[in-house]
Formats: structure tokens, C-alpha cells, sequence
């Protein structure tokens, strides 16, 4: 029997429209007009004889029949998306893209890799750190890692690893007329900052520091920089497990004091469901986990003096 289908060219404007609760919003990611989006919507709701949405004066909301309805046309979508990315990308095999936060691509993916490509020599790599939640099919990613609960909807998420936040600074920093040995001696430390939600404040507040300006020193956008710019003795900096293993297995950083905040976000490997039958996906995916598995997180911890008592708290 041949098959019922609504109006096609009518699915992207629904879908977008129903992603964003917004005709306006789904009329800039499609690049029409608010009033093609509403056409769109209008015809397909007339073939179908339904309601999809409730429409307030500035305000829209799926109906109970347009909110299942929009998510087998968005898993439809996607899967006639990847279909034909499938049979058009002559050379799709060959190229990864990989989303994910400048600093974890700055601190711990980049240093690691060519151990990637070692071992996959016909996949070529490309990183995105334009700090967006991904799309993945509308932004061609393949495989991204994201930083928070875990809860990604329609997509495969992995759990990689929990994350501690610490001060961390140069071993320079240890020595000197007023060297760091304990939480209060950041009196006389610059503080830098990376705009992280578990700030300077909350640390300084858990370690019971009150006299020292959490608001004070340097403040930089990227978390790479302001590490880049602890290894460099500028300061101390709040350092986070994944960012800063490297440079305390190297010793080019030290944790001066273990008083630590456990992170309420994680890291977690996120993917399409199908995505995963990509070979290339999957490489990526088993390499990463692991990498992780394998990788030196815990850090050095510069000697402390008697009476400095860990601490652990949750953020």
C-alpha cells in the first residue's frame, strides 16, 4: 500500500519550531521568515486535521498531539539526515568531527591525540571549540564531550569521569619570601580566574580563608589560558582534575594544599545512537574511554605542613 505522508517540505519548519518553541527562532536557524514558518505549520496541521500547537500572544506550546508527533519527525529527520549524509559524503569515513570546550581540547585532548592517530592513521581529526551545544547533524558533528549532568535527550550519552576543582600554581610559587603552604597565604598570591561556576568565593569560603578579596587578580574567557597562565607563575589558579593532569604529571604545576570541591557537572562522550555503527565514531569513542581509563588524574601534591587537614566538599 503506498504510504501516508504529510506535506515534506512542511517537517523542518515543525521541527524547528516545536526544538524551540518558537516560530520566530525556528525562522532564524531555517533562514525564512517568521510568516513561512507559520504558513508551513498551518498547512501541515490542516492536512493532518490536527492541532499541533497552542499559540499564546507571544508565546507557543505543543499540543498533546503535536508533542509525540514532533519527536518521531525529529528522530525521522535525523535519520533521513544521516542517510544522506551517508550516500553523499564520498569521504565521510576519513574526516572526524569532534565538539567539545576549549579547555578540555587545550589541556587534555590535544596533548594526547597523536596516540589517537597512531593508531588510526585513515581518520583525520577535526576539533570544534566554539562553546555552542552542538546540534550534531545540523553542525555536521560526529561525537562531542560535554561537561554537565548528563541528561542529553534523543542522544547516547557516556559517562567518562567526576572532576575535583583545587588551587594549583607553579612549583615557584612554593618558595620565595612568602611562600604558599596554606590556604591563607593566598593572601599575599594573585587569584586567576576563568569564570567556572565554582569560583574563588566558594573555594576560599569551604577552606575558611576570610581574608583574601576572592574577587581580585586576573580573569581570563578561556580556562586554557588562565592555566597556561598558572604554569607561567603568574598566580593560582583554580585548576579542574581533567585540565590540569597533564602539568601536575609533569610537574610544571603542583597543588600547594589538597583542600578540594567535588563538581556537581561530569564529562560525558555524546553521539547519536546511530552514529555509534560508524567506524570511525566508535575508534574514537573505545579510544577515549580508554585514554581516561588510562590517564594520570589524581596530580602532585606540594608537601604540606603539620596541622593542614584534607578536606572535601560538593559544589
Amino acid at each position: 500500500m503506498p504510504r501516508r505522508l504529510p506535506p515534506l517540505n512542511a517537517l523542518p519548519s515543525f521541527e524547528a519550531a516545536a526544538r524551540h518553541l518558537s516560530f520566530s527562532r525556528a525562522a532564524d536557524e531555517l533562514n525564512v521568515t517568521h510568516g513561512a514558518i507559520s504558513r508551513a505549520i498551518k498547512h501541515l496541521e490542516e492536512q493532518l486535521d490536527v492541532q499541533l500547537f497552542e499559540r499564546g500572544t507571544r508565546s507557543v506550546r505543543l499540543t498533546a498531539i503535536g508533542d509525540p508527533y514532533a519527536q518521531s519527525v525529529r528522530e525521522a529527520l535525523d535519520l533521513l539526515a544521516a542517510a544522506t549524509k551517508s550516500a553523499s559524503a564520498r569521504h565521510s569515513d576519513k574526516t572526524l568531527n569532534v565538539s567539545t570546550s576549549d579547555g578540555f581540547a587545550g589541556r587534555w585532548l590535544v596533548p594526547r591525540l597523536y596516540r589517537f592517530h597512531q593508531a588510526n592513521r585513515d581518520i583525520d581529526v577535526r576539533i570544534s571549540t566554539t562553546g555552542r551545544l552542538t546540534t550534531f547533524l545540523a553542525d555536521g558533528i560526529d561525537i562531542a564531550i560535554r561537561y554537565g549532568g548528563g541528561e542529553y535527550p534523543g542522544l547516547t550519552s557516556e559517562f567518562l569521569t567526576g572532576e575535583e576543582v583545587f588551587p594549583v600554581c607553579s612549583p615557584r610559587l612554593l618558595e620565595g619570601m612568602r611562600p604558599l603552604r596554606e590556604p591563607g597565604d593566598l593572601k599575599h598570591h594573585t587569584l586567576i580566574h576563568d569564570g567556572f561556576p565554582i569560583d574563588w568565593a566558594t573555594w576560599l569560603r569551604s577552606a575558611d580563608v576570610r581574608d583574601v578579596d576572592p574577587k581580585s587578580g586576573l580573569t581570563f574567557d578561556s580556562a586554557s589560558f588562565a592555566v597556561e597562565s598558572a604554569v607561567q607563575g603568574e598566580g593560582v589558579v583554580l585548576g579542574r582534575t581533567m585540565l590540569v593532569a597533564a602539568d601536575l604529571a609533569a610537574g610544571r604545576l603542583v597543588r600547594p594544599f589538597r583542600q578540594a570541591l567535588t563538581s556537581a557537572s561530569q564529562y560525558f562522550v555524546v553521539y547519536p545512537p546511530r552514529a555509534i555503527h560508524q567506524r570511525k565514531v566508535k575508534a574514537f569513542r573505545d579510544w577515549l574511554l580508554a585514554e581516561i581509563g588510562h590517564s594520570e588524574i589524581s596530580g602532585a601534591t606540594a608537601p604540606r605542613p603539620n596541622g593542614v587537614r584534607d578536606e572535601k566538599g560538593k559544589a
